[in-house]
């Protein structure tokens, strides 16, 4: 039988160590069907690429693609450069457009605005701002909420509302009043309360998936890891894929713990709905745990104490969100079931927790589970070589480690040597570990793993900035970035069955690039961009 695509005269990166390079690729009913020259049939079309790049569709192994979607198509959206005043004023235009009871939500502040923000008269100016509507807010983490007086009303939040299990109610330390600032699972309240309040239609939930997998395909992204749904997400999923709208390869993480998102249901009733919205596309082959909050917030679990302050003290790690014991029945429970986990951990200790649990059930039996250390931006090095012979993923999201908002953050609340040593990248490689890069979009800006990549090539800021360097020493190869976003991504998702490399009998989910990656300087990689997106040997991108 012919081939539905030849492309010819390319320079062809499969990401295969047995057959790195080729020079064409044949496409038959979706997948590769060959590298090699082949014959063309009367119904085949036949593309001379002139030399162009052509490399596997990228693999996004963090983002939350929905919550991008409607944060794009239904919100306010700000970037992290914007100051105090800056994002008073973008509250004040956006709400001229609302009704009095239409709540302002959006985003993202920049967690250096945490001190700044902590302030009763900050969230007066919100109220002044908005008109007496409620806000919401969120910061860089998407973790942390900064609410006006009309939400903390409609959310029950009074002087008297204890703080959750797990969050902070943040006051005013000259006042004593609320200030706004809702860390961690204090924020789950006024989550509640808007999705009561202003609930997303079911073809609002679609058009919110189909937008930010739009986005994705501009990037070359072809397959991806959802962070944490809920069932909305997961029914807007089922949708594109019966419908064979589905242009991705989706691998959904279910959450058993909800510190942020004030989803409903989550846990042991979300694990077994999940079989009904699985499809030919979409995998719900995940859970989600999130062990640890952010090191900005000091709601991350580390070793070691962070730096004193008036609220903590002087020896104060943090604490993980559930005990050991808790952590493994929940992650036997995910093994028993077949499925995978994926853990949260931007603290040393939440990082330990996971491998020693991991350990146990490795020794019960549970060889195949497939286990994510998401983020685990700071791991002690006695646990490093554990990830290589556990076989635990690092799923990395360079994006929010090189100089910038996030790390300033963390260098305010941790010593200067244990905030500088932040993703030890080279050594996990170099211990067996499998990297697998994620955007954690929208918490980045932006899902370009380009970005990413320069960033674990160079520790640099790709944008040049913010200056310096983090950990230079930690820097990886661009042939181990691309893996990162490739093939070692599909592995730690467990999509690399279909997707991840060019190999004869894969999906045919290929980019064509406006330059090779391996002729260009390392500080414009970031630059690099896609031309065209195919996916299942059909484009599904192309760049105007």
């Amino acid at each position: 039988m012919a081939a539905d695509l030849i492309l010819t005269n390319a320079t062809v990166y499969t990401v295969d160590a047995d057959r790195p390079w080729a020079t064409s690729l044949a496409v038959e009913n979706g997948k590769v069907s060959s590298l090699d020259e082949v014959e063309a049939g009367p119904d085949t079309e036949v593309r001379d690429l002139g030399g162009a790049f052509v490399m596997p569709g990228l693999v996004d192994v963090h983002n939350h693609h929905a919550l991008a979607g409607r944060s794009a198509l239904f919100e306010l959206t700000f970037g992290l450069d914007k100051g105090f005043e800056e994002i008073l004023d973008a509250v004040r235009e956006h709400a001229r457009g609302l009704g009095q009871d239409e709540w302002v939500v959006g985003g993202a502040w920049a967690s250096t605005l945490v001190d700044t923000i902590s302030r009763e008269s900050a969230r007066r100016a919100l109220d002044e701002a908005a008109g007496g509507r409620p806000v919401v807010l969120c910061d860089d983490s998407r973790h942390n909420r900064w609410a006006s007086t009309r939400a903390l009303e409609l959310a029950g939040v009074t002087d008297a509302t204890p703080a959750p299990a797990g969050g902070e109610i943040v006051r005013d330390p000259e006042t004593g009043a609320l200030t706004g600032v809702l860390l961690e699972a204090a924020g789950v309240q006024i989550e509640r309360a808007l999705r009561k309040a202003q609930p997303l239609s079911a073809e609002q939930n679609v058009a919110a998936s189909r937008y930010g997998i739009g986005v994705l395909h501009s990037f070359g992204i072809t397959a991806f890891q959802d962070a944490g749904v809920s069932v909305d997400i997961l029914q807007a999923l089922k949708e594109l894929d019966d419908a064979g709208e589905l242009q991705a390869w989706v691998v959904s993480s279910l959450l058993l713990n909800d510190p942020i998102f004030g989803f409903d249901p989550i846990g042991r009733p979300l694990m077994e709905l999940a079989g009904r919205y699985r499809g030919q596309r979409h995998r719900p082959d995940f859970v989600k745990i999130f062990l640890d909050g952010v090191p900005p917030t000091r709601t991350a679990a580390f070793l070691d104490p962070y730096l004193p302050d008036e609220v903590h003290g002087a020896c104060f790690h943090g604490a993980t969100t559930m005990p050991h014991g808790e952590l493994l029945d929940w992650l036997r429970a995910a093994a028993e079931a077949g499925l995978g986990a994926k853990i949260h951990c931007t603290g040393d200790a939440s990082v330990r927790a996971t491998l020693d649990a991991v350990e146990k059930l490795r020794a019960e039996g549970h060889a195949t589970t497939k286990f994510q250390v998401a983020h685990g931006q700071f791991v002690h090095p006695d646990d490093l070589a554990r990830f290589g012979a556990l076989g635990v993923a690092a799923d990395i999201s360079p994006f929010l480690w090189v100089p910038g908002v996030i790390p300033t953050a963390i260098g305010n609340v941790l010593p200067a040597e244990r905030a500088a040593r932040m993703q030890p990248n080279r050594e996990l490689l170099d211990t067996g570990a499998l990297v697998a890069g994620g955007s954690d979009w929208p918490v980045s800006e932006s899902p370009n793993a380009w970005e990413g990549i320069q960033g674990l090539i160079t520790r640099q800021d790709p944008a040049g900035v913010h200056p310096g360097s983090l950990w230079a020493e930690q820097a990886i190869t661009l042939a181990e970035a691309v893996e990162a976003f490739t093939l070692s991504g599909a592995r730690a998702m467990g999509v690399d069955d279909v997707t991840g490399s060019l190999v004869p009998g894969k999906s045919a989910d290929f980019l064509v690039l406006d330059r090779n990656p391996f002729e260009s300087e390392v500080t414009d990689l970031m630059s690099t961009t896609v031309d065209e997106t195919w996916f299942a040997g059909r484009q599904v991108y192309a760049r105007g």
